[in-house]
């Protein structure tokens, strides 16, 4: 299994990219949102990735964060969904608001993606709603896609180190935040698919809260009404 692949992009087409691993080239499909944050041909680029093989098919998708490619492995494990309707998905709505989308159970959201249907958006928040906080949970510890040398340059090992090539996006400060106030609320004793759906109103109240405001909105938003 092919689960990172790190090198420089020969060339970008509409929805892949052609990257160049010491001389090997791999074409990897992408949704419009990881294309748009990925450097021009030329450039070094580290992406995790995910290889589908069956009889008459073998593609790699990549992912600029393993939540990404957690919520590509998920979707696409609802029946009727595919990988082009999955990167539709993380394309319209990014991994965070796949997140906050499903933890809230906004299946208009997820239709808003291009072909999906409401059946079908329906069905991915009712399946995968227990899934949400696991992967919001990922969001405070993701790695960086890129470690070793630029797979472009062979020293010899006596030699000074090969300069490191571009690192691949890391987790915004949004994605931690939520991650933490998540684990908070599940150390309070909160069960994870209530936590994940407060977290998940709170931040999409406040965009911009850091993790003790939004445990601060998420206790509002779970204390008892009346």
């Amino acid at each position: 299994m092919i689960g990172k692949l790190s090198g420089r992009i020969d060339y970008r087409a509409a929805d892949h990219v052609l990257i160049d691993v010491r001389g090997v080239g791999y074409i990897v499909y992408c949704s419009d949102r990881t294309l748009a944050a990925l450097p021009g041909a030329g450039e070094s680029v580290a992406l995790y990735t995910d290889l589908v093989v069956r009889e008459d098919l073998m593609q790699l998708y990549g992912f600029t964060s393993l939540a990404e490619k957690e919520w590509h492995r998920l979707l696409c494990s609802v029946q009727g969904v595919g990988a082009k309707v999955s990167l539709a998905i993380l394309g319209a709505l990014g991994p965070e608001g796949v997140s906050r989308a499903i933890a809230l159970g906004d299946w208009a959201a997820v239709k808003a993606a291009k072909g999906v249907g409401p059946k079908t958006a329906q069905r991915i928040v009712l399946d995968l709603k227990d899934k949400a906080p696991g992967v919001m949970a990922m969001g405070g510890t993701l790695a960086e896609a890129t470690d070793g040398p630029d797979p472009e340059v062979l020293e010899p090992a006596d030699s000074a180190p090969a300069p490191r090539p571009r690192r691949a996006p890391v987790p915004s400060g949004a994605a931690a935040a939520s991650a933490g106030a998540l684990s908070a609320l599940s150390n309070l004793g909160y069960g994870p698919s209530e936590a994940a759906a407060a977290v998940a109103e709170a931040a999409a109240g406040d965009p911009e809260a850091g993790e003790a405001a939004l445990i601060r909105a998420a206790l509002r938003l779970l204390a008892p009404k009346g």
